[in-house]
This record gives structure tokens, C-alpha cells and sequence, in this order.
């Protein structure tokens, strides 16, 4: 996988940079965040040493090949707003789920449909991927409007699948096939 070319992707309002442990403070501000941790996956991160530790194991993930990770750099600012992410490959069929977590601040301002949309042209044209997935909360209705713009398509339902904060949610399934 060509880390430079992932670290590298560039957007109208941000750009990808890789994921570094000297980014701590500004990971820590979103990962710490409850309303941020509740529906992504990660567990809530409460001490920055927490949140150095959990870089540290993306960055062995990434060098171990079956993660891809970047920070999301907003160009006006130069700030980290997230993390973008691509995963579970699966070489044989060609396809890998994508994820992305944004600091609550900028929520609902395009930034997560620009990341998608890097994040699948990179994975279609550069990893020649045949198929790209998400697995998304129900509840989290902001990132299924990010992936629906993009073009997904919710391709299934697993009922109760997530108990979060005493509550179950179902996992919708979307997935995007490789453009003809």
C-alpha cells in the first residue's frame, strides 16, 4: 500500500497527514469527547496518556499493513479536526471498510463528505479496491448522511447489534461499489 499517497490526499477545505504521536494534545480533544467516542468505535479516551498509547497501536497497524490512518488537517487553520481510516481489507476480494472521527466543532460542515470522497478515490483508483463498506450506528445520523452523499447504499441491518451506554442500536451495513 503506498502510505505516502494516503497521507498525502488533498481536498478543497482539508488535506491527510500522517498519523503522528506528537499530535497528541489535538487527538486527545476529540477522542476524550463523549459525545464524539459514543458511536465510532474507539473506547473513550480520559487521560492523554491514553490516547498516546491508542495512536501508538494505529501506528503498529498501519506499519503492520492492514490499517491505513491520517489525520485530517483543516487548511485554514492548519488544525487536526480527525481521523480518517481504511481497514478489514480483504486482498482476495478486493474491498475494506472505511471510518473517520471528527471534534464535535466541526460537525455538519461538509468536512466529513470531503474526507469520504478522498478516502474512496483512493480506494478505488489507487488500491484498485472493488468494493468499499462502512458499518455505521443507526443513531449516528450525521455519518449516514456523509456516506449516503457519497453515494453508499444501505445493503443490510443487523438489529440490536450495539449496546451503548445501556441501550442497543443496530448496525447498518452501506457498502459502494467500485465505479464502471
Amino acid at each position: 500500500m503506498n502510505l505516502n499517497a494516503f497521507h498525502g490526499l488533498e481536498a478543497e477545505n482539508i488535506y491527510f497527514k500522517p498519523l503522528d504521536t506528537k499530535d497528541v494534545q489535538e487527538i486527545h480533544s476529540y477522542a476524550s469527547d463523549e459525545d464524539v467516542s459514543r458511536f465510532i468505535g474507539w473506547p473513550l479516551m480520559k487521560t492523554v496518556e491514553e490516547t498516546y498509547h491508542y495512536i501508538e497501536e494505529m501506528l503498529k497497524r498501519e506499519a503492520a499493513g492492514t490499517h491505513l490512518y491520517a489525520s485530517i488537517i483543516l487548511k485554514s487553520t492548519q488544525e487536526i479536526i480527525g481521523t480518517a481510516m481504511i481497514f478489514n481489507f480483504d486482498h482476495e476480494a478486493r474491498h475494506a471498510e472505511i471510518g473517520y472521527v471528527f471534534h464535535s466543532g466541526y460537525w455538519g460542515k461538509g468536512y466529513g463528505t470531503e474526507t469520504v470522497t478522498l478516502m474512496n478515490d483512493f480506494a478505488f483508483e489507487s488500491l484498485k479496491l472493488h468494493k468499499v463498506h462502512a458499518r455505521i450506528v443507526d443513531a449516528n445520523i450525521g455519518s449516514i448522511r456523509v456516506i449516503e452523499k457519497n453515494g453508499f447504499v444501505l445493503e443490510g441491518r443487523l438489529r440490536d447489534y450495539y449496546f451503548i451506554e445501556g441501550s442497543y442500536y443496530d448496525l447498518n451495513l452501506y457498502g459502494k461499489f467500485q465505479p464502471q
